[in-house]
């Protein structure tokens, strides 16, 4: 059984200081950049379009700004509005902490139109590069959670179960490590060999990043503890299975749409 002792802060000299977690976001952040022109000249070269390469460094820009804003509103939105009503000023202060990954990809699908409505870049073909790079800044995020201790699992005997200290003295479920293998890793891997292997038709892989992810998710939540603050909604569902089951749907009916 391991004992969690790892720092969150990588360095603090007083007014500067580096967390794994912001170091998370930029290695999200530089991988997607790089890997989705990756993506983009594989479609270009195998079959014959002529996507452009200096729009999605542009793009990139709105992707940033769209996870940061979108994450922070659905934090605020899904899982602490009554406090932010009561302390409205605190929603700027991201610094403490507070990100919703379903916020922050409603945050991207918003970018995404408008970023396709002015530059004329099909929003579909971004969607699905976005969709294909975006589970390896899922990884590295889920693994910030472990080392800052949050997001922990519930109690169990198994051997791999960690106790965090700060808090309580029992084993728990490592899921933020469950986390980042199945909507991080493994995710990467069906999306890539989706993209590659099969014959490309638009939106496909924007589709199965919302089944996949969703059902992972609610897959993982059954090892995991529910936001204090929110419980579980009807005495059994979490809020993240609640926004992933709608997820879901929408994958499903957008993936029929498609075919």
């Amino acid at each position: 059984m391991y004992i969690h002792n790892l720092n969150p802060i990588i360095f603090d000299f007083g007014i500067l200081s580096l967390k794994w977690y912001s170091l998370a976001y930029l290695f999200g952040v530089i991988f997607g950049w790089w890997y989705g022109k990756k993506i983009i000249l594989f479609i270009n070269n195998k079959y014959n379009k002529n996507f452009k390469l200096d729009l999605f460094d542009d793009y990139i820009t709105y992707v940033i700004i769209s996870i940061i804003i979108g994450g922070r509103l659905g934090y605020v939105l899904f899982y602490n509005l009554s406090y932010f009503i009561s302390n409205p000023i605190e929603i700027f202060f991201i610094w403490k902490g507070g990100m919703s990954f379903h916020g922050g990809l409603l945050g991207i699908i918003a970018a995404t139109m408008l970023f396709s409505k002015r530059r004329g870049f099909d929003k579909m073909v971004l969607l699905d590069v976005v969709s294909c790079v975006a589970p390896i800044g899922i990884f590295f995020g889920r693994l910030a959670n472990f080392i800052n201790g949050e997001l922990y699992g519930k109690p169990t005997d198994l051997p791999w179960a960690v106790i965090f200290p700060l808090i309580d003295n029992f084993g728990r479920h490592p899921s933020q490590i469950y986390e980042a293998f199945l909507e991080g890793a493994l995710l990467f891997v069906i999306l890539n060999l989706i993209i590659k292997k099969l014959p490309y038709k638009k939106g496909v892989c924007a589709a199965a990043f919302l089944i996949f992810y969703s059902l992972f998710r609610i897959f993982s939540e059954f090892f995991r503890e529910p936001d204090l603050q929110i419980g579980y909604i009807f005495n059994y569902v979490s809020m993240g299975s609640l926004l992933s089951f709608f997820m879901f749907c929408i994958g499903i009916a957008m993936y029929f749409k498609i075919k």
